[in-house]
């Protein structure tokens, strides 16, 4: 009975020394939602908030890969800062490059086994190409924001630890326009995107 009425007196000290002041913690929730295009479930979506306060996300390394003539994933998304490793796993040469609004780089011709990378200094769309091989084609989305996600092939997206409260959303797909729109976290409501 002691040892309760101690930890009782103990609260009470702390809640009275923090005063009217006193701020909780922000719910902490997931964002999920679905992303359809004509109707039809869209993989490849990349999905990101707005949060120009949160801190930004630790540097990170990414993989992007040269396997069967194609890249592997054909979108990727990354916060900017982030490192992206481009490895030949081909039986081939490679040249790895990017000219478009994103971050600019040709990586030259590079063997089998052999890697290069970019650093992803600016966010930004970034297509990548390889010029022995036309019909290579990915994509590399730099977010500068740590909450963001890329739908599967159910077009079904999760991003996860995002504190409750109002957001700008963007939305990217190949070949279309970027939406944008508000979203309230900590609903429960799923986002639903449309083209």
């Amino acid at each position: 009975m002691k040892k309760v009425a101690r930890v009782a007196l103990a609260l009470a000290v702390v809640l009275a020394l923090a005063g009217p002041h006193a701020v909780a913690a922000p719910e902490i929730d997931a964002l999920t939602g679905h992303a359809v295009a004509g109707g039809k479930p869209m993989a490849d979506v990349v999905v990101w908030l707005d949060a120009p306060s949160a801190p930004r996300p630790r540097e990170r390394r990414f993989v992007v890969h040269q396997r069967n003539m194609e890249f592997s994933p054909r979108v990727l998304a990354a916060p900017v800062g982030s490192t992206v490793d481009l490895p030949n796993n081909d039986r081939v040469f490679h040249n790895v490059f990017s000219f478009t609004n994103g971050k600019p780089f040709d990586l030259g011709l590079y063997p089998t086994g052999a890697s290069k990378h970019i650093t992803l200094d600016r966010a930004a769309i970034n297509r990548l190409y390889c010029n022995i091989h036309p019909h290579m084609a990915a994509y590399i989305v730099a977010v500068d924001s740590p909450y963001y996600a890329t739908s599967d092939r159910t077009g079904s997206f999760s991003i996860a630890d995002v504190p409750a409260g109002r957001y700008t959303y963007h939305a990217w797909r190949s070949g279309a326009e970027t939406l944008s729109a508000t979203v309230l976290v900590g609903d429960g409501q799923p986002l639903e995107i449309s083209w």
